[in-house]
C-alpha cells in the first residue's frame, strides 16, 4: 500500500499544521469570549482534514478521497470558520477597507452564486482537471480561489454580519436551493459518464507525475511506477466506480449540508415571524 510507505511529513503536512496552530492560538489569544471558539477550531481542523491530512494524497490516487477532500473544504471548513470569527471583526474590516462601491458590485448574492458553482464546474472539466493536477503552482493558486469563492458563497447563507449585504430569509432559502441545482451538473457528469474521464487517475504515467508532486525527497515518477506500477494497483475498485462513487458522495454531502442550512433558515423566518405576530397583536390592545 502507497500510504503505509510514505514519510510523515508526505501524510500529514506539519508545516500546514504548524500554521493552522499558529492561527488557533492567535484567535484563543484576541477573540477570546467574543467569537465562538469551538467553531473556529473545528473549522481549522475540517481545513487541515482537507487540504493536510492523508486525505490530501490518498485524492491523488483514488478521486473519492479528492471528493472527500472538497467537502471538508469548502463545505464544512469555510462555513464554520466564518460562524467562528467575531462579528466585532467582520465590523472593523468593512469599515477599515476601500472601495466600497466596487466591493459592493462583487460582493452579490448572484456574483457568489456564479463564482463558486462556476469555478467548481470548471475544475471538475477532464483537460482542466488533469492540467492542474500536474502543475503545483496553479493547482494550489487555484484552491485558493475556490476557497475564497466559497467563502462569499457561504456569506449570503450564514449572513455573520447584521445588515452586512444580507438576504431576507426566503430568498436566502430560494439562495441555497440554487446553489444545489447549479452544482448538480457536475456532479451528474462524474456521475453518469459512460467511462473514467480523468487521466490522473487512469494513465500511469501521468499518475506518477501527479504524485511525485506530493513526496518530499527525490522521488521521482520513474521510481513511483516501478515501485507500484500505476494508480489501480492499489485502490479498492476500478477508476470509473471510484469516479461514481466521488460524484454521488459530493451531492449526498452537499445536499445534506444544504438541506440542514434551509431547515434553520426557515427555522429563524418563523421564529421572526412569530415575534413580529406577537409585537403586533400587543400593539393592537386599546389603551385606556
Amino acid at each position: 500500500m502507497l500510504l503505509s510507505q510514505l514519510s510523515f511529513r508526505a501524510l500529514w503536512t506539519p508545516e500546514l499544521a504548524f500554521a493552522l496552530l499558529s492561527i488557533a492560538l492567535l484567535y484563543i489569544w484576541f477573540a477570546r469570549k467574543k467569537g465562538r471558539p469551538i467553531l473556529f477550531l473545528l473549522g481549522l481542523c475540517a481545513l487541515y482534514i482537507g487540504w493536510g491530512s492523508p486525505f490530501f494524497v490518498a485524492g491523488h490516487v483514488m478521486m473519492t478521497f479528492h471528493m472527500l477532500q472538497m467537502v471538508f473544504t469548502y463545505f464544512i471548513a469555510v462555513p464554520l470558520l466564518l460562524l467562528g470569527i467575531p462579528k466585532s471583526w467582520y465590523i472593523f474590516l468593512d469599515a477599515k477597507l476601500p472601495a466600497k462601491k466596487i466591493r459592493h458590485f462583487f460582493w452579490h448574492p448572484i456574483v457568489a452564486l456564479l463564482l463558486f458553482n462556476g469555478l467548481f464546474s470548471f475544475y471538475h472539466v477532464p483537460m482542466i482537471f488533469d492540467t492542474l493536477m500536474q502543475a503545483p503552482f496553479l493547482h494550489s493558486g487555484y484552491q485558493w480561489l475556490l476557497l475564497g469563492a466559497s467563502a462569499l458563497m457561504w456569506w449570503f447563507m450564514l449572513a455573520p454580519l447584521p445588515n452586512g449585504y444580507k438576504l431576507p430569509d426566503l430568498r436566502r432559502i430560494f439562495y441555497i436551493f440554487a446553489n444545489g441545482l447549479l452544482i448538480t451538473p457536475a456532479c451528474a457528469l462524474i456521475i453518469f459518464a459512460p467511462e473514467a474521464m480523468y487521466a490522473t487517475y487512469t494513465d500511469p504515467l501521468i499518475w506518477s507525475k501527479v504524485m511525485a508532486f506530493c513526496l518530499p525527497g527525490n522521488v521521482g515518477p520513474d521510481a513511483l511506477l516501478s515501485l507500484f506500477g500505476g494508480p489501480r494497483s492499489m485502490t479498492f475498485f476500478d477508476a470509473r466506480t471510484d469516479q461514481q462513487l466521488a460524484g454521488v458522495l459530493m451531492k449526498v454531502f452537499q445536499e445534506i449540508v444544504y438541506g440542514t442550512m434551509i431547515g434553520y433558515v426557515f427555522k429563524q423566518w418563523l421564529k421572526k415571524e412569530k415575534l413580529q405576530d406577537g409585537e403586533m397583536t400587543i400593539s393592537d390592545i386599546p389603551r385606556h
